[in-house]
């Protein structure tokens, strides 16, 4: 398991509180590597719009290969949290990385840069991390307990209304994320309205296209249903028969 360390104080600001913090909510079970424990280290960005390169925890040049597991949701400001979100904002460091991403320079706010410019900026750094571990990456979004709001926000979190999907997994990033949020959208206006509203008042719709901009992806994929002896399916049919969410 890798983590870095959060942008905004809090419980998981320094690596001493974060590992207090992993105590806690038990992740004793194996090895947490916090990446940023042990300082930064530069990764480039190719053909980036904002960036020429990403800091990113040091630690994650030890590794040569990244399965990326997602709980797939809403966010403040991203829209949707999916693979793209997860990695953008999670392999970035806690103080230069994620102020690159989140914060004007000079300015005093920390969450500065929002709407279609932040899922940008999310989606170039996502991109140094994706072109550095090549083929040697996977993704698997989980699209269960779907909050319009990010875990992070815990027990302030906005309460669950959309239901249980299912999981996507792919080695496409692009293909991962928008077949999840195809997913979100084929539900029943009155299942899926909350979360909706959430995407595109905050423009989350923009890290698909621009990740399909910079060459990150296909979005034209196949849902392979593997509960169906690997049957091709529409997201229209990956969700006729799921059940309005029971708190």
């Amino acid at each position: 398991m890798v983590e870095t360390n959060t942008y905004y104080e809090g419980d998981r600001y320094t690596t001493e509180k974060h590992r207090e913090t992993l105590k806690v909510n038990g992740w004793t079970f194996c090895p947490v590597d916090i990446l940023d424990e042990d300082g930064t280290t530069m990764f480039p960005v190719k053909d980036g719009k904002w960036f020429t390169e990403m800091s990113v925890g040091k630690n994650l040049e030890n590794y040569d290969s990244l399965l990326v597991l997602t709980h797939f949701k809403g966010h403040t400001m991203g829209g949707f949290g999916g693979s793209n979100k997860n990695i953008g904002i999670g392999c970035a460091d806690g103080r230069i990385g994620k102020g690159m991403i989140h914060t004007v320079e000079g300015s005093d706010n920390l969450w500065s840069i929002a709407e279609e410019e932040l899922m940008e900026r999310i989606t170039e750094s996502t991109k140094s991390v994706v072109d550095h571990f090549g083929k040697n990456i996977v993704f698997i979004n989980v699209l269960r307990n779907m909050s319009v709001s990010c875990d992070c926000e815990g027990v302030g979190a906005a309460p669950v209304v959309t239901p249980n999907i299912g999981i996507v997994a792919s080695t496409d990033i692009l293909a991962a994320d928008q077949a999840s949020v195809d997913l979100v959208y084929a539900l029943k206006d009155s299942d899926h309205k909350d979360l909706v509203e959430r995407i595109e008042t905050r423009h989350g719709l923009r890290q698909l296209s621009y990740m399909k901009e910079m060459h990150m992806g296909n979005d034209r994929y196949h849902l392979i249903n593997i509960d169906e002896d690997d049957k091709e399916i529409l997201p229209a049919d990956a969700v006729k028969n799921v059940k309005p969410f029971q708190r």
